[in-house]
Formats: structure tokens, C-alpha cells, sequence
């Protein structure tokens, strides 16, 4: 089962877009985008999704990329 990547549409407007995008080429995560996940003070600080329902915050997208990465790697643990 792949993980399931779960991203707010507001935060892809700061520029998580490209994340996104990124991660919809990748044929072993699940993307999905929603109105909004109930993160409102995350959301609005940071670029930020769910990996598998836990929070992955990065301060760029750069860093919300690797980080997503990372978490994907310690679930398969």
C-alpha cells in the first residue's frame, strides 16, 4: 500500500504546488488535495501536508520535499 500524501489547497497557493506536483509523478505515494485539513495555523505559517495522517512541516518547499521523504522512509521502519 502506498502512503497517502494529503495536502490543503490553501498551501499549495504559498507555493507547495510544486511539491505536490513532484510527488503526483511518483507511482509509489498516493496524492490528494482537499478544501482544507483543519491545519488553519499551520497552514497559514509554513508549507506543510499529511503523510499517512501526521504532520510534515518544511519551511520551504525544498525542505517540505526531503521531509516528506524522510517520514515516508521511518513509516516503512
Amino acid at each position: 500500500m502506498n502512503p497517502i500524501i494529503e495536502f490543503c489547497i490553501s498551501n499549495l497557493a504559498t507555493g507547495t504546488q510544486v511539491v505536490m506536483q513532484q510527488l503526483e509523478r511518483d507511482p509509489n505515494v498516493d496524492v490528494v488535495e482537499y478544501g482544507c485539513l483543519g491545519y488553519c495555523g499551520i497552514c497559514s505559517l509554513d508549507h506543510f501536508c499529511l503523510v499517512d495522517g501526521e504532520t510534515v512541516v518544511g519551511e520551504t518547499p525544498e525542505e517540505l520535499l526531503e521531509k516528506i521523504y524522510q517520514k515516508i522512509e521511518e513509516n516503512e521502519l
